[in-house]
Formats: structure tokens, sequence, C-alpha cells
């Protein structure tokens, strides 16, 4: 069994991102065999996979494999950026490029200079940034913002996303010429759900981590909680599953982890949840029946239908997401600057602007 950990894993408590990955499963065994091939080409690279399957510690493998594995790997969230500070964020800016730009700064494609560039949730990148970035890979160069002279870079990009790219493109969110640019080689990071083989494996790996850490005695698992973790659908992936094994180290007694300490929820089943003083629109039926409720509205006349029906599926998304625009984003399979322009323009935001992340 091969295992691969996050070098800061212990910062990363509160992150929703994989600190460790395992290959037992079959299919795991599989995918590290693709990684281990791909690694050693200069070719950009494309993983794709949910969030908390491990998308950063495959990129992180692959340039460790690579003949770049001594020079700086850079992680980034395109995602964590205001619109506004993108530009200056990925190449840079010069002093008095704007207001507050008080000295030149590198940007992250010159910190990654003659290592590997990860960018992830790439689907978040802007379009008017898609157009900068693709120049970037096309002339190995970068231009600071407020600066005209380009500066040269060696960086292989690796890109990862948890939306389905050429639909983006089909929709008009992500650029065609950048998706083939990227596209050169792919991995697809299966769910923790297709490849059970790693449950447990991992499950073992985050008790004798989270004992460590608590200063506990060695633990284990029950046979019923084998089973109840091998049965769960696991949307949270990796993460779900360490955060459900330090939370039964919490509550369990005698250092026996039983199936009623991992309180696992399955957020697949619940559905739809709705708050009944914020929902414009109801959906009564179940299961939800949305012709029906559509061809009710139908028959109502409302004015400006479309607009109400867009408008109610963005802020019942939005709070379904606890006011997480990026959360929101993944829900709807679109990206967060699309969600934030919506969310502004039907007020959402200044309301909850406390908890819009």
């Amino acid at each position: 069994m091969s295992l691969i950990t996050h070098p800061h894993a212990r910062e990363l408590t509160k992150s929703v991102r994989a600190t460790v990955l395992v290959f037992k499963d079959p299919r795991s065994q599989e995918l590290l065999s693709r990684i281990e091939r791909l690694a050693p080409s200069e070719a950009n690279t494309l993983i794709i996979g949910e969030t908390g399957t491990g998308k950063e510690l495959v990129a992180r493998h692959i340039h460790q494999l690579s003949r770049r594995g001594r020079e700086p790997f850079v992680a980034v969230n395109c995602g964590a950026f205001a619109e506004t500070l993108v530009e200056s964020e990925l190449f840079g800016h010069e002093k008095g490029a704007f207001t507050g730009a008080t000295n030149s700064k590198a940007g992250w494609f010159e910190a990654a200079n003659g290592g590997t560039l990860f960018l992830d949730e790439i689907g978040d990148l802007p379009l008017n940034m898609q157009v900068k970035l693709l120049r970037v890979l096309q002339e190995r160069e970068v231009v600071r913002l407020g600066s005209r002279t380009p500066i040269p870079i060696n960086v292989r990009l690796v890109a990862a996303t948890n939306v389905n790219l050429a639909d983006a493109v089909v929709a008009g969110h992500f650029r065609e010429d950048l998706f083939y640019r990227l596209h050169v080689a792919t991995i697809r990071l299966p769910p923790l759900r297709e490849r059970p083989g790693d449950i447990l494996p991992l499950a073992e790996f985050f008790l004798e981590e989270h004992c460590q850490r608590l200063g506990y005695s060695r633990a284990s698992l029950s046979l019923e909680s084998e089973r109840k973790l091998l049965s769960h659908s696991w949307p949270g992936n990796i993460r779900e599953l360490e955060n459900a094994i330090h939370h039964a180290l919490l509550v369990c007694r005698q250092q026996v982890v039983q199936p009623a300490d991992l309180h696992l929820v399955d957020m697949r089943s619940v559905g739809i949840r709705q708050e009944e003083h914020s929902q414009p629109l109801r959906l009564a039926s179940e299961p939800p029946n949305l012709e029906a409720a559509l061809t009710a509205l139908f028959e109502q006349n409302i004015p400006d239908l479309y607009e109400h029906i867009e408008e109610t599926v963005f802020r019942t998304a939005y709070r379904f997401c606890h006011g997480n625009q990026l959360q929101t984003g993944r829900l709807l399979n679109i990206s967060r600057n699309i969600v934030r322009a919506r969310l502004e323009k039907i007020g959402e935001l200044k309301r909850t602007d406390g908890v819009a992340l």
C-alpha cells in the first residue's frame, strides 16, 4: 500500500482539502500508475475530482516525481481571490500600478519559476484572466500589472477543478482554447465511494494520527463501525472521513469507536432544505416534482417569471450552502464569479454580508 501525506497536514485542520492519500483499492493503484507515468513529462496537467479527494496531494506528487522536484511547488486557489486582485496575484504588479501598490511584487508565476504552479479550482478564474493565462502558457512569459516588460518564466502548470470544464465551455463560462491547452494530460481522481478499498486504511491512519495529536492511547474500530464506514457514501470524501474519525475519538469510550460515535450525515439523502420565511418558490411534493411546480406557476401568470425562478434558485442555493459563495457555485456547477454577480444583482449579498464567503 502506497501513502502520500500533505507536508503541512496539521496546519489544515479547518480546511476542506484532503491531507492524505492511500493507494490500496485497485482503482487507486491504477491511478497511482497513471500519475507515475505522467509525472516525468513537462505536459500541463488537469486534475479532475470532487472536493476533498486529494487533488493538491496528487499535484504535489506529480511535482516530486518530476525533474522539477527540488524546485518550488506553489499552490494557489483561484476561487480565493477577489476578481480585482487576480491579475496582480498571478502575474505580479509594479509600484504605483494601482491604489495601494506601494511596492513592486512578484506574482505566483514568478514565485514558481523553475518549478510547478498548482492552480486549484481553475474553473473559478474570470474569463478575462483566462485570456491572460492562455497567453502566459503560450508565450512562456508574464507581464506585471503596470509594466510593459515581459519576464520569461519556466513553470509547469498543474490545474485542478471539481466541475466539468467541458460543460463550462459549452455554457460559455470557460474558454475552449484554454481548456485544450490544459487538457494535455488529464487525471480523474475518483471519489472515495468509488474506491472502497481505501476507506479502512485511511480510517486506521486517521485513528493513529489523531490519537497522537490528542495524546490518547491507541484506539480501534469495532466491526460494526467498519461496516458503517464502508456503507457510507462519503460526499465530503477523505476530509469528511478524517473529521468523522476525529469526532469519534473525542466521544468514544474505552478507546473503541462504535457506530454511534461516528456521527455520519449523508447530505446526498437529505434533499434540498428550505426555510419557510425565505422561499418565494415552494416545491411541496415529495419527492420534489419540479415540472408540476413550474406548471402551477405558469397557470398563475406571474410577471417576469423567468427572473423570479432564477432568483429563487440562486437565493435558495446560497442559503442552503449557509452563505458560502464557493459552495454555492459547486452546488450549481457554475463559477463563483457568476454566483457573486447574480447575488449582488438580487441584493442577497448585502443582506447576508456577515456570512458571505
